[in-house]
């Protein structure tokens, strides 16, 4: 296939090129054409923006990526904005062109994020779950949930009898490339990491290498359309999964870090660890996909021995 995808040379997007480049024709977007160049190889097509398209007929799929990382700074007023325009307004282009195609591409998967289910305490929620009762864009909802829905929204308009639409909604991805986990390790390293706030909060997480393969499986299985829901189906406590952590580098992970601390440090931006949800794929599971980790203690063995 002839395949367009949108931040390639991001953290999932570098992994998914190597997954995809041996048997298939890629074209990638990116911002700085001649960086990705250099770190994804010659070998593809490359682009700068997409004004240079006036369709995307050339295209069998897209695979949209594209996205200000949302951990990546404190939540100022201009970095929401760049948070939402990055994902809000690539996506609403390349629904636009899929629209215009008179032979459209036959699957557009765009990526998403679990914080479209906001927070929901201790109970496990799957893809069924939705809050049609408040509006995509009301101040009621928390900044995630308004970021995913316009997001969902926009990629599911071009969802036709000739193009299939498949929403991705990612946990936390765990990897040493990129990620929040390089984020955790020097302070864990250190004998200094514990549970957040409570601990108690959910943490929905998915192993970078199962992340690939969803993506891959969903290219690949035309049944496939909707939500899927990017997660073990093994979700944990934050105390768990700083146990965990901490005995896959054998040190004590028992220092907590309290809520207001990090209400002080990250603002608004806290929320992302100390609030969290329990997510199970539960249309993954059911459309055949086989998750290569499924636990925690698997996960964090593969990763550190692999470095």
């Amino acid at each position: 296939m002839n395949i367009l995808i949108t931040g390639a040379s991001g953290f999932i997007g570098h992994q998914l090129v190597r997954a995809l480049e041996s048997k298939h024709q890629l074209s990638l977007l990116s911002r700085h054409p001649a960086r990705a160049r250099e770190k994804l190889g010659s070998q593809h097509q490359y682009l700068a923006s997409l004004d240079s398209l006036s369709s995307l007929d050339e295209f069998d799929a897209v695979i949209n990526l594209a996205g200000e990382p949302i951990a990546g700074k404190r939540w100022s007023i201009e970095q929401k904005q760049l948070i939402c325009d990055s994902r809000w307004n690539i996506t609403a282009r390349l629904s636009e062109l899929i629209a215009r195609s008179q032979t459209p591409p036959w699957a557009f998967i765009s990526a998403s994020a679990i914080g479209r289910y906001g927070q929901q305490g201790p109970i496990p929620i799957d893809e069924s779950y939705f809050d049609d009762s408040k509006s995509s864009l009301s101040n009621d909802i928390e900044f995630t949930q308004t970021v995913c829905r316009k997001w969902e929204s926009s990629a599911l308009s071009a969802q036709s009898d000739n193009t299939r639409v498949c929403i991705v909604a990612i946990g936390l991805v765990l990897g040493l490339s990129g990620g929040a986990l390089p984020k955790m390790l020097p302070a864990f390293k250190l004998g200094l990491g514990g549970p957040i706030a409570s601990g108690e909060q959910g943490m929905s997480w998915i192993h970078q290498q199962d992340l690939i393969s969803l993506f891959v499986y969903l290219l690949e299985h035309g049944e496939c359309r909707g939500v899927y829901n990017a997660t073990s189906p093994n979700p944990v406590s934050n105390k768990d999964f700083s146990t965990s952590l901490g005995s896959a580098l054998s040190r004590p992970a028992i220092i907590p870090m309290p809520s207001f601390v990090l209400n002080l440090v990250l603002g608004e931006m806290a929320e992302l660890l100390t609030q969290g949800q329990y997510v199970i794929p539960k249309r993954a599971l059911d459309d055949g996909f086989s998750f290569k980790y499924s636990k925690l203690d698997d996960a964090f063995s593969e990763i550190f021995s692999r470095k």
